[in-house]
């Protein structure tokens, strides 16, 4: 039987930015970027798990709102391009508690070297993970927008651009 990896993510925007963390790319070839997220752990619901991963990797305490995206990952449809694990991801709409501020943690992820406020219009010009930039960009503006977004629609939708 296929494992499933649930994750939580943190979605928080303030003035007109988002809060990512950053991470190099395998053999320094540049950099991509991930909104707060990870693994829910045993016994953690995921809104405990979204807190978490706030503080973990940007050491920001965070109000966890609505659930605004959920992300699925399915190996065998996307020809493994991210692993071999099947993932949902649950992204919550957080906002930060009042004297929070983003820091790079003490103990960060080997990979991640930043914690950066993007401004959401420059999310198109950014490699983002999953990649629902402009999911983003219309959920902020209060548009239409995919609230559930499934890699293979996604690498499908890449490729009728090309």
């Amino acid at each position: 039987m296929e494992k499933i990896r649930l994750r939580a993510c943190a979605l928080i925007v303030e003035d007109d930015a988002i809060l990512l963390i950053e991470f190099k790319n395998d053999n320094d070839e540049g950099v991509h970027y991930n909104l707060p997220a990870g693994g829910v752990e045993p016994g953690e619901t995921l809104v405990e798990a979204a807190k978490r991963e706030a503080m973990e990797e940007a050491c920001v305490e965070v109000e966890v709102g609505p659930v605004a995206f959920v992300y699925e990952y399915q190996p065998v449809k996307n020809n493994y391009i991210y692993g071999d694990t099947h993932s949902v991801g649950v992204t919550f709409a957080c906002k930060l508690k009042k004297g929070s501020s983003p820091q790079f943690p003490d103990i960060p992820d080997s990979t991640q070297i930043g914690v950066k406020w993007i401004p959401i219009s420059e999310l198109p010009a950014i490699v983002l993970y999953p990649e629902i930039q402009e999911d983003i960009i219309n959920y902020c503006r209060g548009a239409e927008y995919r609230n559930y977004a499934e890699e293979y629609d996604i690498q499908q939708s890449k490729q009728s651009k090309l």
